[in-house]
């Protein structure tokens, strides 16, 4: 018996047939990652999703006990309204919600007397109970990260940002006395003696949302419906890339942002080459890169750019705000703050009556050329008027006489 040993009787693949496979392998990859990608984001936007069901839930527990929403720009205020002696009514409507989402130890943290300090060192005297400021950095419940306010697809981290959101309070469709609604405060306390005119009738005939800065409501005041009525919307943080609608241009005056909602729009704010973010040379905070005052932020406090949103203009769209806008405190400014996110074409809103639904950017929303309601406003604007603002602002105000018959 004979072998033939010189030459190699097995099988292989040419090297035309291998670069074959590799193509074909290469494109059946990249047909299925778009779908193993959009299969991730629909899991991440559904756990957003139930996020904010989980919020609007703890809301109605909290009804349930208190007869009352928890305040937005609510809190405590000592005479001298300084230091650590109380926390300056800046908080958000999410601290009175912690102990219903399963989030007691946290709360026993804010609602005691506190003398850890993020530094490891001991506050003496200690933190007073509901808290020091928003803006005291040494505070450790300001600076923890809450998961239930999180959404899975925002992938904003870390600093300048101390604890982030994505679920904000709606504050209704005006800017007019965003911060203050009709809460007058003078020498730490709260008065209704000498209120000046700049407070008289401004919060009852512009806040027109489910939440009012420093006032507390309740369902009752929803007249509209809790169906028909947006209680949070949600909102993207913060990336520090001029994003516009995640970084406020600050600095602006509150009357035309007021009488203009497409104002920075119109003062050519926006970058033409790349219209999602800002120019360069738009009126932010003092030093834009060290700013704590991106969106979302500070979970725990109650001014609108890091915890509030209106119904002004569509989702995703600019925020444009007035006042000072300084690097640590936006204090006195306000402004048009929709509702934004990381999901492709819209933002999930909060109903009152707990549904969660999803709120696409091509919503109806009237006439942006229109300035907001306000106490001196006439026509269109005058108070009590329905919202300028199309189907958008109707859902954003709680008792405008606004019915709402049909599905969005």
């Amino acid at each position: 018996m004979f072998f033939n040993r010189s030459r190699d009787n097995r099988d292989g693949f040419t090297l035309v047939e291998l670069l074959v496979v590799i193509a074909i392998i290469g494109v059946l990859v990249g047909l299925l990652l778009p779908a193993v990608q959009a299969a991730r984001e629909a899991a991440r936007r559904m756990s957003c999703s139930n996020n904010f069901k989980q919020i609007g839930l703890s809301m109605h527990n909290y009804h349930s006990a208190y007869k009352s929403l928890p305040g937005q720009n609510w809190g405590t205020i000592s005479p001298g309204n300084g230091g650590n002696d109380d926390n300056a009514f800046q908080q958000s409507y999410l601290i009175g919600l912690l102990p219903f989402m399963e989030q007691q130890a946290l709360w026993e943290q804010i609602a005691n007397p506190n003398q850890e300090r993020i530094d490891g060192g001991t506050q003496n005297p200690p933190f007073p109970p509901m808290g020091p400021p928003q803006w005291n950095g040494q505070y450790v419940p300001w600076a923890t990260e809450v998961p239930g306010l999180r959404c899975p697809s925002d992938p904003g981290t870390g600093a300048p940002a101390r604890g982030r959101t994505n679920y904000a309070a709606c504050m209704g469709d005006s800017t007019d006395a965003g911060h203050y609604g009709s809460t007058y405060i003078s020498g730490g306390a709260v008065t209704t003696a000498g209120i000046p005119n700049w407070f008289s009738g401004r919060g009852r005939a512009a806040c027109r949302g489910v939440y009012v800065p420093r006032e507390s409501t309740a369902f009752r005041d929803i007249l509209d419906g809790l169906a028909n009525t947006i209680a949070g919307g949600e909102i993207a943080t913060d990336l520090g890339d001029r994003d516009k609608r995640t970084i406020a241009s600050f600095r602006n005056e509150n009357n035309n942002v007021r009488n203009v909602p497409l104002y920075c729009r119109n003062q050519n704010q926006i970058d033409p080459q790349r219209p999602q973010f800002w120019v360069s040379s738009m009126p932010g905070p003092a030093t834009l890169a060290a700013s704590a005052v991106g969106r979302g932020y500070r979970w725990a406090a109650g001014r609108m750019v890091w915890s509030g949103m209106n119904t002004i203009l569509p989702p995703n769209t600019e925020l444009c705000f007035g006042g000072g806008g300084t690097a640590g405190s936006p204090n006195d400014t306000f402004g048009t703050g929709s509702a934004s996110s990381r999901h492709q074409g819209g933002a999930h809103v909060l109903m009152a009556d707990g549904a969660v639904k999803f709120i696409t950017d091509s919503i109806e929303a009237g006439d942006a050329t229109i300035g907001n309601v306000w106490r001196d406003g006439t026509g269109a604007r005058a108070p009590g008027r329905e919202s300028p603002y199309g189907l958008w602002g109707a859902l954003g105000t709680r008792a405008s006489k606004e019915v709402i018959d049909q599905e969005f």
